[in-house]
């Protein structure tokens, strides 16, 4: 529904806010998804503010596209800017219906109530909630809400959609469904995405800007910033698990000599023969001694050597080498790390080799690459 064309680039000069101690300097290219990631007080709040228009900068300037939006002495009114925003909190009006909520903001632009309502109505169907378009707000769920919220921030075609940490209050499941639907609906679109959860930056974002004390401290696309965290918050916050190779099938991902089976990604499943990664969570990981081949559901069972230990409060978490040289972490008990002979990370022989194993259900494959038009 989206193209880049549409969409603007997002640039920030110079821009200086004293009292928040924050100093930008940025550019994000038309139709790309910008995932902003930091400490509490690094400037996420502060940047998105800036975008929207709801401060303007003591110095520098901002565009949206090449219009000059905001500078010192002047500031493009947030309902003159084309921006739609989307937080944690869907902010549905309680009196209205789902269909009227979406049709809001149509409405306010101009258009007949019945125009509005077809493009909400166009809307809902995108997001899969057209048979609730009757329903009011406190009819339905946490997940159901904020694709509603979703729905009324893009069918004002917003030039630049900005995300406060949309699923922050979802549970897992509604979580999943909801990222899944971004990273459909934002395809061509300027974004803005800030956000404390990993799984974002795989599977929405493009580009990924780092901020710490209101500085830039990285700044690039995703696979190139992940593969050399300038920060100990960034290296904290990518501790899931990311193995790259070619999809076998969209289940399948051959990783070297190795498989990893897991659940296709909804959006940007995995294509046969093309570039392809498999992500997993940490705690998801079993550790079992070389010559115990574990026994149970797991699918994927590789061998592994023990590069690192790192106590992490009651857990440990055992940095691994996979054969072919790719990285993985597995979050176990440190009785369980004593048991295996991995407290010290080597024994009399060498290296500590182990079998690592992880249920497919845990493991997550998605395409890999430019997953933009």
């Amino acid at each position: 529904m989206n193209h880049a064309a549409d969409h603007p680039a997002v640039t920030l000069r110079n821009v200086r806010v004293a009292a928040r101690h924050v100093a930008l300097d940025l550019s994000l290219a038309p139709g790309r998804t910008l995932a902003v990631v930091g400490p509490n007080g690094a400037g996420k709040s502060t940047l998105l503010q800036l975008v929207a228009g709801l401060i303007r900068p003591d110095a520098g300037e901002v565009l949206l596209g090449g219009d000059v939006a905001s500078t010192a002495t002047h500031l493009t009114p947030v309902h003159q800017r084309g921006v739609g925003m989307l937080t944690q909190r869907s902010l549905l009006f309680g009196h209205l219906s789902v269909l009227d909520n979406v049709a809001f903001g149509v409405r306010a632009r101009g258009a007949s109530r019945q125009a509005a309502r077809e493009r909400a109505g166009a809307e809902l169907d995108a997001v899969g909630l057209a048979e609730l378009a009757g329903r009011r707000p406190h009819q339905l769920s946490g997940g159901q809400a904020q694709r509603v919220a979703l729905a009324r921030a893009l069918a004002t075609d917003p030039t630049v959609v900005m995300l406060d940490e949309p699923l922050s209050a979802l549970d897992v499941d509604a979580a999943h469904h909801m990222r899944s639907l971004l990273a459909s609906r934002l395809r061509g679109t300027t974004a803005i995405l800030v956000t404390h959860d990993p799984l974002d930056l795989w599977t929405i974002a493009d580009d990924v800007l780092v901020l710490e004390g209101g500085r830039i401290a990285q700044h690039g696309p995703l696979d190139e910033v992940a593969a050399r965290p300038a920060t100990t918050f960034l290296a904290g916050l990518l501790g899931t698990n990311r193995l790259v190779g070619v999809a076998a099938s969209a289940e399948v991902v051959t990783v070297g000599a190795a498989e990893v089976v897991g659940v296709p990604a909804t959006a940007d499943p995995p294509l046969v023969g093309q570039p392809a990664m498999a992500l997993f969570d940490p705690a998801a990981v079993v550790l079992h001694p070389a010559d115990d081949h574990p026994h149970g559901s797991a699918r994927n069972v590789w061998p592994i050597e023990v590069v690192g230990v790192e106590p992490r409060g009651p857990l440990v978490r055992v940095r691994c080498r996979l054969d072919d040289g790719q990285l993985l972490s597995a979050d176990i008990t440190a009785r369980s790390a004593a048991t295996l002979g991995v407290v010290a990370g080597r024994d009399s022989t060498g290296a500590v080799r182990l079998l690592a194993s992880v249920k497919a259900a845990q493991v997550a494959c998605l395409a890999l690459g430019d997953r933009r038009p």
